[in-house]
């Protein structure tokens, strides 16, 4: 016989709301059925991120440091880079501050990845779309057709590790509790950063200790993502293939919780053991050490 020759299998947020219906017993009907059913897999994702790490949420961010001048540094810096669309960028220089002629909203010019679009630091407002910005060092000036997205900043959870860059060497630098951060007598005083600190705020933000005494070292670290909501039925969800079955179930306990109390239990157990097996094989070979949750059955 012959097979299908295919290995694209995966379920769209509809299809996994309505195989979680009827391991609950029931039929996805309504409109509201299936606005219910995206809410518990919004919570459902908040949940899995509380419980360890999971290895497809981790990607690499390299962030250009600020540019320091003799009497002020630089100390902390967004999570993440931001993106916006600008007429063009060719003559606006990175590390320079950009003002929105129109709103007066102010950002930092991180790097030009093309000839179009600026990464940048949080901007202090929303620009207004269409307006001229400025350069505070080129006095470039050019459009800005959106206001920047905080999309990758409120999507990091957390920092892993961190290194730090210059002249093409890393070397890594320690990671430091906020008491250890608050205990640094002068965090204004420049040199080659050794220590960072993650304050894991909505926009979470990394403070480094020294501050960097040049704007061209690159902070490189690995970040923890949030997992992308369950806005539409269409939508297929932001997980490996592997993960398909413990979605699948989480969601029919989350349902069971609120239509099925007779099949709380059941249900409860089952997502356990297939979250269990899905989080034991998101690991990095020949790694002894892993953060993963570890499988208890809980009564309810």
């Amino acid at each position: 016989m012959a097979t299908s020759g295919s290995v694209d299998f995966n379920l769209n947020m509809a299809e996994i709301a309505e195989e979680a219906f009827e391991r609950c017993g029931l039929e996805l009907r309504t409109g509201y059925d299936s606005k219910t059913a995206r809410r518990s897999l919004n919570l459902l994702f908040a949940d899995w991120i509380n419980r360890g790490l999971n290895l497809w949420t981790v990607d690499e961010v390299t962030q250009t440091v600020a540019n320091l001048s003799s009497t002020s540094a630089v100390t902390s810096y967004p999570v993440g880079t931001i993106t916006a669309t600008v007429g063009a960028s060719t003559n606006l220089s990175v590390g320079e501050t950009i003002t929105g002629g129109t709103s007066g909203v102010t950002t930092s010019v991180i790097t030009k990845p093309s000839s179009t679009t600026i990464t940048v630091t949080v901007p202090s407002g929303d620009f207004t779309a269409g307006e001229t910005i400025t350069g505070s060092s080129s006095s470039a000036s050019t459009t800005i057709s959106s206001n920047p997205t905080l999309f990758d900043v409120q999507a990091s959870g957390d920092i892993l590790e961190a290194v730090l860059r210059r002249d093409s060497e890393d070397v890594a630098i320690t990671r430091i509790s906020r008491q250890e951060y608050l205990s640094v007598p002068k965090k204004t005083t420049q040199g080659r950063p050794t220590q960072f600190y993650v304050d894991r705020q909505i926009t979470p933000t990394i403070s480094v200790w020294p501050a960097p005494e040049n704007s061209t070292d690159q902070l490189i670290y690995y970040r923890v993502k949030k997992l992308q909501d369950a806005d539409a039925s269409v939508n297929t969800p932001d997980i490996p293939y592997r993960f398909l079955p413990c979605i699948v179930a989480g969601l029919a306990y989350q349902i069971a919780l609120k239509r099925s109390p007779d099949r709380i239990q059941l249900l409860k157990t089952i997502y356990e053991e297939e979250f269990f097996r899905a989080s034991s094989e998101d690991i990095e070979p020949g790694v002894a050490l892993r953060l993963a949750p570890t499988y208890q059955s809980m009564r309810v």
